[in-house]
This record gives structure tokens, C-alpha cells and sequence, in this order.
């Protein structure tokens, strides 16, 4: 660019040491805050989900004469159709 004048020059050196020194300071950045490692493949556990440490507990319901017997007619009704 010989034909542009000394501050033009000067103003295209300062913008691209600028630009180098935001990009350098934003890498700096990135490292400080990183707060774990990338991972290294997968690891069998959701890292957001919390750790169960038993088997959640059975529920169960009693029925009443009338439900268990409507449950055996259903049961009848399913096998009769069968070989």
C-alpha cells in the first residue's frame, strides 16, 4: 500500500495488534474457566442425573372380591382365544 498515507497504515497495524491481543486474551480466558476436563469418551453415567443408591420401593394396592374376579374373567377371556 504505497500510496496510503502514513496514519492509514499506522490504523491498520494498531486494529490487527488489537485483534490479536483480544483473541490471545480470550484463549487466556477459555483456559482459566474451564472447569473439567473434555471427556474422554463415553463414560455410562449422565453426569446431570443424580447417583440412586437403591431400587425405588414397590408399591402395591390390594383389591377388592369384586376387582380379583373381574381380573381371573379377563384372564379366561385372554387364554380362551389360544392355541
Amino acid at each position: 500500500m504505497p500510496h496510503a498515507p502514513i496514519l492509514q497504515l499506522l490504523g491498520a497495524v494498531f486494529l490487527a495488534a488489537a485483534a490479536v491481543l483480544w483473541l490471545s486474551g480470550l484463549a487466556r480466558l477459555h483456559r482459566h474457566y474451564r472447569t473439567h476436563p473434555a471427556p474422554q469418551g463415553r463414560t455410562g453415567t449422565l453426569g446431570a442425573m443424580p447417583h440412586h443408591r437403591s431400587a425405588p420401593r414397590l408399591e402395591s394396592v390390594e383389591l377388592t372380591q369384586a376387582e380379583r374376579d373381574a381380573f381371573a374373567g379377563l384372564i379366561r377371556q385372554f387364554g380362551d382365544g389360544r392355541p
